[in-house]
C-alpha cells in the first residue's frame, strides 16, 4: 500500500459486512444529527459524541466529522463498549495537514 492510498480509503460499512466504494452507496441512510468536532482532540469528539448520542432516539444515525487521528480508534471503541453500530467511516484528505475523519453511527 503506497503511503498516498491511506488518505483516500474507500468508504467502510461495517453493517452485514459490506465493503463499499464510495458515498454514493449510503444515499438512502437518513442522518439525524450532524457532530462536527473538527479542530478538537482527544477526549472531547468521544465526550461530545456521548453527549449526542444521549441526546438521540433509538435508531438514529449520528455522522460525526472530526480531524483527531484518535477518533480512529475512540470511535469504534466507544460504539462497541457501548453497544451502538459503527454503520461506516471514511478518511478523506490528500495529506496529514488536512485530513478529515467521517463515522455513521446508529443509536442502539
Amino acid at each position: 500500500m503506497n503511503n498516498n492510498s491511506r488518505y483516500n480509503n474507500p468508504l467502510l460499512l461495517y453493517n452485514n459486512n459490506l465493503f463499499m466504494n464510495n458515498l454514493e452507496n449510503m444515499q438512502n441512510i437518513t442522518i439525524n444529527h450532524l457532530l462536527d468536532t473538527s479542530g478538537l482532540i482527544c477526549p472531547e469528539p468521544v465526550m461530545l459524541l456521548h453527549q449526542a448520542i444521549r441526546k438521540a432516539d433509538g435508531g438514529d444515525i449520528i455522522q460525526v466529522i472530526a480531524t483527531d487521528p484518535a477518533t480512529t480508534r475512540d470511535i469504534p471503541n466507544f460504539c462497541q463498549h457501548l453497544g451502538h453500530e459503527l454503520l461506516a467511516e471514511q478518511t478523506n484528505g490528500e495529506s496529514e495537514q488536512n485530513l478529515q475523519y467521517l463515522y455513521w453511527i446508529q443509536k442502539k
